[in-house]
């Protein structure tokens, strides 16, 4: 019987080697380019319930291994249990719908290879598949939660407005909620919108994006604003608006950062504040938007 108890115990482990906390790298073919992303599994995955999945994009110039790290998104998946797969863009960027940096690549299919590989692979509850990322990636947020609405219950873009060219012709196929978390004083993605890092592009301003969202969900037409507290005394304050009682239960959010910068907010000052802004911590970026995402889930079917 001992012999019979250890026999299916091996087994067990054999079929979950991904059991405790790890990220591991994978590898798939897409256009006959090879193109790579990590997945984080969290030890809650050992246990064969369905886990929520949050797709983090680097930004441009970044890589899925410096997002992970400068975002903590694995060690908040790890005391929450979801999975969080970290992409890398084709020669660091993605293709947002911008004029800038285009290369043939088609970005929105590798996301959709990504998700019908991980479900294969994974036990992944498909009414909690959210987006988010920093710049380019966020920029790629809005691109990936309109043109895959249908998949994608909520995204929270840093610091990444809406292309330009893509808001002209802007029609996701349903409702979805929407976080954005954006800086006054992004010397890169300005908040006004116009020119990205003065030649990269054009996105619309911060409230324009905004607008689309609130009335492709037919949310609340005014929002409930609150001026957060306070905590951090680092010269920068925070104005929550939220627009609620959309389609689906969807809700709009935004954190509009006053005095904030092009950064992680809550995260590390990657690089000088007279390069990027300031990074403000009133509140942590990682934590607050995974509370957004956990409470705007696909509806039930």
């Amino acid at each position: 019987m001992q012999r019979q108890i250890y026999g299916l115990l091996l087994a067990w482990l054999l079929t979950v080697p991904e059991a405790n906390a790890q990220t591991v790298e994978r590898m798939t073919f897409l256009d006959g380019r090879e193109r790579t992303y990590l997945v984080h599994v969290p030890p809650q995955a050992a246990f064969g319930k369905r886990l929520p999945l949050v797709l983090v994009f680097h930004g441009g110039g970044g890589d899925a291994k410096g997002i992970e790290r400068l975002t903590h998104f694995s060690d908040l998946a790890d005391r929450k249990g979801f999975y969080v797969v970290y992409p890398n863009g084709v020669n660091r960027h993605w293709q947002d719908g911008r004029d800038f940096y285009k290369n043939g690549v088609n970005d929105i299919a590798f996301v959709k290879q990504i998700l019908a590989e991980v479900r294969k692979s994974y036990n992944i509850d498909d009414r909690y598949i959210f987006a988010t990322g920093i710049s380019n990636g966020g920029i790629f947020s809005h691109y990936v939660g309109a043109l895959l609405a249908d998949r994608i219950a909520a995204i929270a873009p840093v610091v990444g407005g809406m292309s330009e060219p893509f808001a002209k012709q802007f029609a996701p196929s349903s409702p979805i909620s929407v976080f954005i978390l954006q800086g006054t004083e992004d010397p890169l993605v300005p908040y006004e919108g116009g020119n990205v890092a003065k030649t990269r592009g054009r996105i619309i301003s911060t409230q324009e994006t905004i607008k689309l969202w609130v009335h492709h969900n037919k949310t609340d037409r005014l929002p409930k604003t609150t001026l957060l507290p306070d905590v951090a005394n680092d010269g920068c304050r925070i104005w929550e608006s939220v627009w609620n009682n959309g389609g689906n239960g969807t809700s709009v959010k935004l954190y509009r950062v006053v005095g904030g910068g092009h950064t992680w907010f809550g995260g590390r000052q990657y690089l000088p504040i007279r390069l990027i802004g300031r990074t403000c911590h009133d509140f942590d970026a990682t934590s607050v938007i995974w509370d957004f995402f956990q409470n705007h889930p696909k509806p039930k079917k």
